[in-house]
């Protein structure tokens, strides 16, 4: 078969691609002259800059496989890819050592302000007593994120004498102290840190992670670390913090828009700003270069891609019965993540009635998908749902029953945490998701992209009560349902909005007498 290289990769991938395949490096070539020879191709082969469009994937009429030599694929068009039947894979590991250096790079130029030094001594001058620096052994690093990259993070400080929390939802706190480090909530994670370092995917709930309201509850003096993707720290806001004293340094490697001609970070002081060089050494273009490299020789040989970025097709009869549940099953899953708070070890989906008698892997990785969009940057799918979830100590159980009540079909999606059980049950009616049951309440709702959830002492007023307030804050609300055990005992009240809910509202709200919880559920899709 034929595979052609558009962008410049590692020779040690375009040597392992040639020893099975003939291999054509036509780097440099404009978008009409790609479209002219694709149809010549098997195989593609992309970095970053080939923008690999429905109109390119179209002219690719003989593509079975697209390789994308890096983590993000936001230059491949995958919904495109993914009609014309071509498998999309990226190289998602080969970066992790690069990208955990530089973080710990960052981090020594900010403590020990390096660039400065060096840029004043080149000037001429010898101001020692203006670039005292920290030392970092006996401070405390707070990772965002622990997966792989965060875990060769948490090594390397363990190494450095820093003291190591972080902040994961899929994370038990016996995974996380295999690693040496502490599992902790997002809000005493900031109380605590010296040192805060994002590792997590670009979400509409990871956009702006680290904003004011964030940065207030740091230390003051503490050191913010973004190698993961531009947009998770509020750039503004880091600015302001640092032009006022009260954080003493940032490393960014990545901005919201790149180049980043109109950051506040361009000016702001005690900062250290690099080009997006997370994974930009040597040793991590080999290893990714031949990692693609090997995923297409799998897509050519007509074996599983170990990072498929895309879903393979579905048999018709399968596509029919089980893509109209496809989205309530990543609903469930992101519904689940949200209410659940807590690392789960594992995950039970019941499929019930007419859709037990089909192939239940798509619907298994649907719901994976919402479960975890928040803790991976790799897209899940049916490839490697599962070796995402045993990666995240997930072990998922799938049982089927022909049984589904009074629904043709049902999904039900079941795990223990934080020493309680949660369920969330849901059905499709109409076209559409509807969710019918939280633990042992049942209902029948229609899920929003921003829902409010209580649990309270059914007490006359407190619906009432809770209404006024949001719609003192000019929050909309869509739907309602209500439910209890008993009359005056424990109820459950699920609001639909229109509008996500400040988190001074749900601060009053949470602190009412008779409400004894709450969550904020956001299922609306991601950036």
């Amino acid at each position: 078969m034929r595979i052609l290289v558009a962008e410049p990769i590692a020779a040690e991938g375009v040597a392992l691609l040639q020893t099975s395949h003939e291999v054509d490096l036509r780097p440099g070539l404009s978008r009409d002259e790609l479209c002219a020879i694709l149809p010549e191709y098997d195989a593609l082969i992309v970095r970053s800059q080939v923008k690999v469009d429905a109109g390119l994937i179209a002219a690719g009429t003989r593509l079975v496989v697209i390789g994308r030599a890096g983590v993000g694929v936001d230059n491949v068009d995958l919904d495109a890819a993914t009609r014309a039947g071509i498998m999309v894979v990226n190289a998602p590991t080969g970066n992790t050592i690069a990208a955990a250096e530089h973080t710990l790079a960052l981090l020594y130029g900010v403590a020990r302000r390096t660039a400065a030094a060096d840029a004043s001594v080149r000037r001429g001058e010898w101001k020692r007593a203006q670039f005292t620096g920290l030392e970092l052994r006996g401070r405390t690093l707070g990772i965002v994120g622990l997966g792989k990259i965060g875990q060769a993070i948490a090594a390397r400080a363990l190494a450095m004498e820093m003291t190591v929390l972080a902040v994961d939802p899929f994370v038990t706190a016996e995974q996380a102290a295999n690693h040496g480090v502490e599992l902790v909530d997002f809000e005493a994670m900031l109380g605590r840190a010296d040192v805060v370092t994002v590792h997590v995917p670009l979400t509409r709930s990871t956009r702006g992670l680290i904003g004011r309201e964030a940065i207030a509850k740091l230390k003051p003096g503490s050191i913010v670390l973004n190698v993961a993707r531009g947009g998770v720290i509020d750039e503004a806001a880091v600015a302001e913090a640092l032009e006022s004293g009260h954080l003493g340094g940032a490393g960014i490697d990545v901005f919201e828009h790149e180049p980043p001609a109109d950051s506040p970070l361009l000016t702001a002081p005690n900062t250290l700003l690099t080009p997006h060089l997370g994974a930009s050494t040597a040793e991590a273009q080999i290893l990714v270069a031949e990692e693609v490299a090997a995923q297409v020789l799998d897509v050519l040989d007509g074996r599983s891609a170990r990072y498929a970025v895309n879903a393979p097709l579905l048999t018709p009869e399968t596509a029919r019965a089980i893509a109209p549940y496809l989205p309530l099953a990543e609903v469930l899953g992101r519904f689940f993540a949200q209410f659940s708070r807590g690392g789960v070890t594992t995950l039970t989906l019941e499929i019930a009635g007419e859709l037990a008698e089909h192939d239940g892997t798509p619907l298994t990785a649907a719901v994976l998908r919402g479960l975890l969009e928040t803790a991976t940057t790799e897209r899940v799918n049916l490839v490697n749902a599962g070796a995402l979830a045993k990666a995240r100590g997930i072990t998922v159980v799938e049982r089927k029953t022909p049984d589904a009540g009074a629904f043709a079909a049902l999904l039900s999606l079941s795990g223990e945490t934080g020493g309680r059980t949660t369920v969330v049950a849901g059905t499709v009616a109409a076209g559409e998701p509807r969710i019918t049951r939280l633990d042992d309440y049942h209902l029948d709702m229609a899920p929003a992209d921003s829902m409010l959830i209580t649990r309270h002492m059914d007490r006359p007023g407190t619906v009432g009560r809770v209404g006024v307030m949001l719609g003192e804050a000019d929050v909309n609300i869509s739907a309602m349902h209500l439910a209890r055990s008993r009359p005056r005992e424990d109820a459950l009240m699920i609001l639909a909005l229109d509008d996500d809910v400040p988190e001074t509202v749900s601060e009053a709200i949470r602190n009412q007498e008779a409400v004894r919880d709450l969550w904020t559920i956001r299922l609306g899709a991601t950036h």
